[in-house]
């Protein structure tokens, strides 16, 4: 004769909870850190091609902002009336954090970003996008095109 175990209801629940987080939020996936600096980063989805940014690559990427402390989101470049943006890869066009999290990265390589404030917008925050002094910021970034470093 065999004996059915059954868990408390409990354990159920819980053991359900624990499989509805994995499924929604990709698992136990682990931000990395960016060597030299305190930005992590997480690749959301793997791009396509052998082809990395490189310090001096004009880069498109869609980007939405938010601030960390918040959850406010500040910039998207997928709202209405915005555009893909365009900047110069690894030579302080944009914060510093943003600069070293997308080298890298290939075309349609989506990344989250973690951005401590001395590494984004700093003691001064950027006020006018509701981005606080100390403000940590998140990025999720995905790369449209690179221009090859002429």
């Amino acid at each position: 004769t065999s004996t059915k175990i059954t868990p408390p209801p409990s354990m159920l629940r819980r053991s359900a909870a624990i499989l509805l987080f994995a499924t929604c939020y990709g698992g136990a996936a682990a931000m990395e850190a960016l060597p030299g600096y305190k930005t992590l980063f997480e690749v959301i989805k793997a791009g396509g091609g052998t082809r990395k940014i490189i310090v001096g690559d004009r880069v498109t990427v869609h980007a939405t902002g938010t601030v960390k402390e918040t959850g406010k989101k500040f910039w998207s470049t997928k709202d209405p009336g915005q555009k893909a943006f365009t900047y110069n890869a690894g030579v302080a066009q944009v914060i510093t954090g943003w600069d070293q999290g997308c080298l890298g990265m290939s075309v349609g390589e989506v990344r989250k970003l973690d951005i401590p404030a001395d590494e984004g917008y700093g003691a001064s925050g950027f006020p006018a996008w509701g981005i606080p002094a100390n403000g940590g910021l998140q990025f999720e970034i995905e790369v449209v095109s690179i221009d090859l470093k002429k």
